[in-house]
């Protein structure tokens, strides 16, 4: 299954970077190198099992965008799952900039009515003094902008987790019955009486799904799950990490997962943190040749396992119950494989 993802916006406003580091993998510190992007480049990124994006990084020269609108647009922008445009958080041409868009969401509407469109602004980073103040501006006006079609607004930069927010949010719309997964997820969750699972996406590190949805999901699950897969109960002997919370730390920050006076007051940043950082020891592994595969790490307030679930995804499973063993946790994860594997196919299939 194709869906294509059509990525617009102004030359220099950061589109081919952020497709470089979110799914190329490479660090933010190496998209300097990267050149303008000529005409129309399209990747094949095949994201979970048979599920592709067929992401088309459009050229933002003047010349490319006008073409774009006459000449190429039934090409452009027929069969359009979703459209991001990015913009310039302090674009010296911000007029030119809505002009374009207001010609891209008109030929949207015309060629691919049910797509999606998201809204990125962008080098958030590179804004002086209150950012909030400055993206709810900016959000006001785009919403105006777009006149009576939805759209969603993030506020974005390469240099921190706001990238990994808005693209787990835009793939999290081109997995059908994502739902599902979440339901399941919370019978993980409650089999090992964790505080919270997550399931991420095995190359990009973009979340799928949780046991949890965040609050503005459209896709939060209200009702029980239908399912009663055979996990285990975790045993309350609590057994050594094999991979040391020393060692983990200094690589994944406390704050991945952080918690208040009250242990199920997680902070909002944490999946988009997680994508963010684990992406960062993966890339650590690969300088010194090793190969990731999982991580355990045990602190004071809290337990978490992160290991391998399908051939295209990987579970995080945090835990703040001392009691409740590593070792516990990978059992249950061994045993949802095969249910999760023919989720998966369902939900692709679906």
């Amino acid at each position: 299954m194709k869906k294509k993802v059509v990525l617009m916006g102004a030359s220099g406003s950061g589109k081919t970077s952020m497709r470089s580091l979110i799914f190329s993998n490479n660090p933010a510190s190496l998209t300097a190198r990267l050149g303008a992007t000529i005409d129309v480049e399209q990747n094949h990124v095949r994201f979970l099992g048979d599920l592709i994006l067929n992401l088309w990084d459009c050229g933002g020269q003047d010349t490319f965008m006008e073409t774009y609108l006459a000449q190429q647009q039934s090409t452009i922008f027929q069969h359009v799952a979703v459209m991001i445009y990015v913009f310039e958080v302090e674009s010296r041409n911000m007029s030119k900039d809505l002009a374009y868009y207001r010609g891209c969401l008109a030929a949207l509407r015309k060629n691919s009515p049910e797509a999606a469109v998201f809204l990125l602004v962008h080098k958030i980073d590179l804004v002086r003094g209150d950012r909030a103040a400055v993206l709810e501006r900016k959000t006001h006006e785009l919403q105006q902008e777009s006149a009576d079609v939805e759209v969603t607004v993030f506020g974005t930069s390469i240099y921190d987790e706001s990238l990994y927010k808005a693209w787990s949010r835009i793939v999290h719309t081109l997995i059908p019955n994502a739902a599902v997964l979440s339901k399941h997820l919370t019978v993980l969750a409650q089999a090992c009486s964790a505080t919270e699972v997550i399931l991420f996406e095995r190359t990009t590190f973009l979340v799928i799904a949780t046991s949890t949805p965040p609050p503005a999901s459209p896709t939060a699950i209200t009702s029980p799950p239908t399912m009663s897969p055979s996990f285990s109960t975790p045993s309350s002997t609590h057994t050594s990490s094999n991979f040391t919370s020393t060692t983990y730390s200094r690589s994944i920050p406390h704050t991945s997962v952080q918690q208040d006076s009250d242990p199920h007051k997680l902070s909002p940043t944490r999946y988009e943190r997680t994508s963010e950082l684990i992406k960062a020891f993966k890339h650590a592994c690969s300088r010194v040749r090793e190969e990731f595969h999982s991580l355990e790490m045990e602190l004071d307030d809290f337990t978490a396992v992160l290991d391998e679930l399908t051939k295209n995804t990987y579970v995080l499973i945090v835990v703040h119950d001392p009691t409740i063993e590593t070792a516990a946790l990978r059992m249950n994860v061994r045993l949802a494989r095969k249910k999760f594997e023919e989720l998966q196919g369902d939900s692709l299939i679906s």
